[in-house]
């Protein structure tokens, strides 16, 4: 499936996602196994060395995790997929007021087991995505997916 631009519009799964809500996520692409998103870094989410938190990184991209696993019309919708595991390598900095940007995809899937790798990047503001940069890598998350019963 083609990536389709959506400025501005939620996927099902962001409704009720206060965290996600809370640092000002914004999807910007979505197709079948894939997302991309961003969000600027602001002062409450630094630790103490003035960069940004590598729990507001990891954050961030498992919110790219889950709408790349999770379509926006399912095909069965008693089903959701979850995180069954994740490695997060941190390889840069990024700090307040960098705009980074986590493009998700989908590796492999068997069964109910999915593999999916999320890069983010960091870029000073307006030299992000949509300059057609999205900046330094700073990171690369490996999730690992599986789909189980929606309660």
């Amino acid at each position: 499936m083609a990536e389709t631009a959506i400025p501005g519009v939620a996927h099902p799964i962001l409704e009720n996602d206060y965290a996600s809500e809370w640092m000002g996520l914004e999807v910007l692409a979505l197709s079948d196994g894939h997302a991309t998103v961003r969000m600027t870094l602001r002062q409450e989410m630094l630790n103490g060395f003035g960069m940004a938190h590598g729990g507001m990184i990891f954050a961030f991209a498992d919110s790219a995790f889950a709408l790349a696993c999770n379509p926006a019309s399912p095909a069965d919708p008693d089903s959701i997929t979850v995180a069954a595991g994740v490695d997060i390598n941190f390889l840069k900095p990024a700090y307040q007021g960098q705009v980074i940007t986590a493009v998700a995809d989908r590796r492999s899937s068997a069964g109910r087991s999915g593999l999916y790798d999320i890069q983010i990047f960091a870029a000073d503001p307006g030299t992000g995505p949509t300059s057609g940069n999205p900046g330094e890598l700073i990171a690369e998350f490996r999730g690992r997916s599986r789909t189980i019963p929606k309660k």
